[in-house]
C-alpha cells in the first residue's frame, strides 16, 4: 500500500495530541508516513521527532523543501493558518490544514486563489461530522420519523476559565473560532447544507482572561429550513443535552454518547378537523397519540475520539490517492467562515493593549 509522507509543523494540542496520536494507529500507519516535524519549542521537537524517528526542523521552512515531504499537516497557531498553508502550496506540498481556517470570507479567497495558482491539494482537519452521534442524528431526522423538522437545538457548553493565547482575538481565538467549527459544521448541516437567510449572534466575555469571547449565542434560519439554534459557552455546568430535535411527529435529546426519541405515526393518528366555535363543556384539545421511543448509545469505539480522527484521515488518503471526494470540502469551511465573520459583526468586542 502506497504511503503518503507527512511533515508535521507545530507539536502543540493539536500537532502532538491530535494527528501525532492518530498518526499511530494501526490502519494510518498502513497508510501515512511521519518522515518530519517542526516546532518552534526545542523540546516539543525533539519528542514527536523521537517518537517518529523523523527528521526535525526549527525552521519550517526547511521542512517545506524537504523531497520527502508529500503532505504538510499545518498544527501551526491560528494566524498562520493561512499564510503557512500558501508557503507549502507554493513549496509543492499538499496541505492539511487546522481549524480556524481563518477570520474572515476575504482571507479564504486568498487561499482559494492560490490553490487555484499551485494545483495543489488542499483541505482542512475538521473531523466532527464523523462524531456517530451527529451521524445517528442526521439519519433520524432524514428517516421522517420525527415529521418535518421546525427547530434544531446545539449546546457544546461547559464551564471553564481560560488565560492562554487561545483567548485573544490578535490570535484568531475565542469560542466561535476554537470550539465554534465543530458544532458550526454539524449545525449547517442539520440546517439543509445551505447557507443561512438570516443570522442572530450574541457574544459575551464571561469566563475569559483574554478578549474573545468565550459564551455564543446563535440562532440560523433558511426558507424550508429548520431553525437552528446553536450555543457555545463556558458558563455552563448544567448540560442536560448536545442535541434536541422538534418535530411535528416527535422529537429527540441526547449527548454525546447517548440518543432518545419520541414519536408518533399520523396514518395511525385519529383525524381531526379545525373547528371555529367553542369547544362543548369547555373542554381543550385533547386526543391519545401511541407514541414509540427509541434509544441509541454509542459504541466503545464511536466514543474515541481518535476513531473520528482516524475516520478523516482515511477519507483523506482516498481523497489524495482515488480522487474520492472529501467529507468536509472546503466550500462548507468558507460557509463557517461566512457565519463567523457576520457572527463578529454583529458583536464587536474591544482589543486589549498589546
Amino acid at each position: 500500500m502506497k504511503k503518503i509522507r507527512i511533515g508535521i509543523i507545530g507539536q502543540g494540542r493539536s500537532g502532538w495530541d491530535i494527528h501525532g496520536a492518530a498518526l499511530k494507529r494501526p490502519k494510518l500507519r498502513e497508510r501515512f508516513q511521519v518522515v518530519a516535524v517542526s516546532d518552534r519549542l526545542p523540546d516539543r521537537m525533539k519528542e514527536a521527532a523521537e517518537e517518529f524517528s523523523s527528521k526535525q526542523y526549527a525552521d519550517y521552512r526547511e521542512l517545506l523543501q524537504d523531497p520527502e515531504v508529500d503532505l504538510v499537516v499545518n498544527a501551526s497557531q491560528s494566524p498562520d493558518h493561512v499564510p503557512l498553508s500558501i508557503q507549502a502550496m507554493e513549496a509543492g506540498k499538499m496541505v492539511l490544514c487546522e481549524k480556524p481556517l481563518a477570520r474572515d470570507v476575504k482571507t479564504v479567497e486568498e487561499l482559494e486563489a492560490a490553490i487555484a495558482r499551485t494545483g495543489k491539494f488542499f483541505a482542512v482537519f475538521q473531523q466532527s461530522r464523523f462524531a456517530p452521534t451527529f451521524r445517528k442524528v442526521q439519519e433520524i431526522m432524514e428517516s421522517g420519523i420525527l415529521g418535518r423538522i421546525v427547530m434544531v437545538k446545539m449546546a457544546f457548553n461547559g464551564f471553564a476559565r481560560r488565560w492562554d493565547w487561545q483567548t485573544l482575538q490578535s490570535m484568531n481565538a475565542g469560542s466561535l473560532l476554537n470550539t465554534g467549527p465543530h458544532p458550526l459544521d454539524q449545525a449547517l448541516q442539520l440546517l439543509g447544507n445551505v447557507m443561512p437567510e438570516k443570522i442572530v449572534c450574541y457574544m459575551d466575555r464571561a469566563n475569559t482572561y483574554g478578549d474573545a469571547e468565550d459564551h455564543v449565542k446563535l440562532l440560523m434560519s433558511a426558507a424550508g429550513h429548520p431553525v437552528v439554534d446553536m450555543e457555545v459557552s463556558s458558563c455552563s455546568l448544567f448540560n442536560p443535552y448536545v442535541y434536541q430535535v422538534y418535530g411535528t411527529c416527535g422529537s429527540l435529546m441526547g449527548d454525546h454518547n447517548k440518543l432518545q426519541w419520541k414519536y408518533f405515526d399520523p396514518q395511525e393518528a385519529p383525524l381531526q378537523k379545525l373547528i371555529r366555535t367553542p369547544l362543548e363543556g369547555r373542554a381543550y384539545c385533547s386526543e391519545n397519540l401511541s407514541f414509540y421511543e427509541g434509544e441509541w448509545t454509542t459504541s466503545p469505539e464511536g466514543a474515541d475520539f481518535h476513531s473520528r480522527v482516524e475516520k478523516f484521515y482515511l477519507n483523506l488518503y482516498e481523497a489524495i490517492l482515488n480522487g474520492a471526494p472529501l467529507e468536509v470540502p472546503l466550500d462548507q469551511v468558507k460557509r463557517q467562515i461566512a457565519v463567523i465573520e457576520e457572527c463578529h459583526r454583529q458583536n464587536p468586542l474591544s482589543r486589549l493593549e498589546e
